[in-house]
């Protein structure tokens, strides 16, 4: 199996800010083997990938108790919040984690923030697809900057397949037109169409990808990363995002849906409450879904497919979008024992096998070539063959674009597009704003 990537690398960036919150932290005060090493990394939670992660540091420090790496887990938000200041004041830990080598991380290539790994982690990438290893490659100079870690993750929606039934309605939805029709089905069994964790405002950006995609096809936004004039207007971004007020003024999501958080998986519990319909997320929430409300899987309530057409749309209909992967650099700021520690970490405990069966138990898709057997016996084989399949057969990934766009384009498009589905702006004053970035 091979990723269909876009020709835009991946980065991060996402928006929201909320105030800094450790949810865990590896090592002990009396750890002094650990602290006196430095080594250090910060990562984000999302289940089971975190666990995982978790997991391939107790095994080095175990393995070796003079280079421990003491380690910390954040919220999404909180994360790229202390991260983004962390890195610019000389304090970033030792392994540093991101979307890939593109955006912010090409920022930090560029001051000097992480270093070249190119043919120091040959180890670390013999185990994961070429698609994902070129992901951590800065196209500026050819050069790696980036490993992969955790699962692939393309974005989905997923169904409550009783409140599907009690609404009468079928899955999978094939076109937006039956996807609109929905909604008053939905909302007579008292029910919210689609859950939405828009105060986190990432989240709205699925909406606008998959858009975008299905009424241009990966043009619409290969043009912006391309820089061309005027990209953000085109005919088919302004279809897009009218198309998303129109699901709005329809009442497509839940009420105050701006106030929902999606660190703190509102919207998946939306879901297993059966407060809502649908939900457009990525295969993360799975693992969430499985951690928070088991009995929701062992029913066999949750479904998924992949986002609908658009009639006379440019896009083809097995396009997805989400993020290939997630991935570790390697601080400049660090010194050069604890960076050959690092790096070592990474050839030793990147996807062995032992990971590769917790990422799976765990309901996750890791980014390596022939696992199919081990999906099939999977308690979650419904799921995760599906998913898996979805990459596999995807014409294009389109990688998300507040990953692939500089830090400071992100947060000026994720702003405009809350501003688009709160109705505060149309969608060409979206573009105007917008091109302005470009």
């Amino acid at each position: 199996m091979r990723l269909h990537k876009s020709k835009a690398p991946v980065t991060v960036i996402l928006a929201g800010f909320v105030m800094f919150s450790m949810i865990a932290c590896g090592g002990s005060p009396d750890d002094t083997d650990g602290a006196s090493s430095g080594i250090t990394a910060w990562y984000m939670t999302a289940p089971p990938d975190d666990e995982v992660v978790r997991g391939s540091f107790d095994a080095w420090n175990a393995d070796h108790p003079d280079k421990k790496i003491t380690y910390e887990v954040y919220a999404n938000d909180a994360y790229k919040e202390k991260i983004r200041t962390t890195i610019g004041a000389g304090n970033a830990p030792t392994l540093v984690f991101s979307f890939g080598a593109e955006g912010p991380v090409a920022e930090y290539v560029a001051a000097g923030k992480v270093i070249d790994l190119t043919g120091k982690v040959d180890k670390a990438l013999s185990r994961t697809l070429d698609s994902v290893d070129e992901n951590g490659v800065l196209p500026a100079d050819g050069k790696t900057y980036a490993v992969p870690t955790y699962s692939t993750q393309p974005v989905i929606l997923y169904y409550n397949k009783a409140l599907f039934e009690q609404a009468g309605v079928e899955a999978p939805i094939e076109t937006w037109d039956e996807l609109l029709a929905s909604i008053e089905k939905f909302k007579a069994i008292g029910v919210a169409p689609i859950a939405l964790a828009g105060q986190s405002k990432w989240p709205d950006l699925m909406w606008l990808e998959y858009l975008a995609d299905r009424v241009g096809g990966p043009q619409t936004f290969d043009d912006v990363v391309a820089g061309k004039p005027d990209a953000w207007s085109s005919p088919e971004m302004i279809k897009a995002l009218e198309m998303i007020q129109e699901l709005v003024a329809a009442d497509g999501f839940q009420n105050a849906f701006g106030s929902t958080n999606a660190d703190a998986w509102a919207d998946v519990a939306l879901m297993y409450s059966g407060k809502a319909a649908m939900m457009l997320q990525g295969v993360w929430c799975y693992g969430v879904f499985k951690a928070d409300s088991p009995d929701f899987i062992e029913a066999g309530d949750l479904g998924s497919f992949v986002f609908p057409a658009v009639t006379g749309g440019k896009g083809d209909k097995n396009n997805i979008a989400g993020n290939v992967a997630n991935y570790w650099s390697v601080s400049a700021d660090a010194t050069p024992e604890q960076q050959a520690a690092a790096i070592e970490f990474l050839n030793e405990q990147s996807y062995t096998d032992a990971m590769i069966d917790e990422y799976i138990a765990g309901g996750g898709l890791p980014p390596v070539e022939g696992i199919e057997a081990k999906l099939q016996a999977s308690e979650d084989a419904d799921f995760l063959v599906q998913a898996y399949d979805l990459v596999k057969n995807a014409p294009h990934f389109q990688n998300s674009w507040d990953q692939v766009l500089s830090s400071s384009a992100s947060q000026e498009l994720l702003t405009n597009l809350d501003a688009i589905f709160q109705g505060q702006i149309t969608p060409q004053e979206f573009a105007d704003n917008m091109n302005q970035t470009l």
